[in-house]
């Protein structure tokens, strides 16, 4: 009989990897600083750029606003500029950030797409519920379309 040399061998003869199939190679992820999609995957940053998507901000009302500490604040907004997403002018002592609106276009055209795909499945479900209940109930919309004293809106 084969003899076991290692753990390895006593699990492949016991077959107790449930997926032992599929094999797992470690990925590398793409670093955060890479581009802009890879920044805002971060649920702070995008806080951060909501926050100032009205106006220009001192690290410190955006570390009061949003209740984060000054050193996580600084450490995202580092990031947010490094890809571009913000910009910062110096005013006195104070740095001030705001939204670059040329780099969060392709992020706004990107998800603008899947808002489209939304809004058509949404249609999809409106039309086959109104079908649905006009094959149930053929009056509803006539119904619906008259007050209560008989009188159309």
């Amino acid at each position: 009989m084969h003899r076991l040399n290692n753990l390895w061998d006593l699990a492949k003869a016991l077959d107790i990897f449930l997926y032992g199939n599929v094999l797992l190679w470690r990925m590398a992820r793409a670093a955060t600083t890479s581009d802009a999609f890879n920044a805002v995957a971060e649920p702070r940053r995008r806080a951060i750029l909501n926050y100032l998507a009205l106006q220009e901000r001192a690290v410190g009302e955006i570390v009061a606003s949003l209740g984060l500490p000054q050193p996580s604040v600084s450490k995202h907004l580092h990031v947010l500029r490094d890809v571009g997403l913000v910009h910062v002018r110096r005013d006195g002592r104070q740095k001030l950030y705001r939204t670059n609106a040329d780099a969060i276009r392709p992020l706004h055209e990107w998800t603008s797409t899947f808002e489209r795909f939304w809004q058509n499945q949404l249609r999809r479900i409106k039309e086959r519920t109104e079908a649905k209940l006009n094959t149930t109930h053929p009056n509803a919309n006539s119904r619906r379309n008259h007050d209560f004293d008989g009188n159309e809106d």
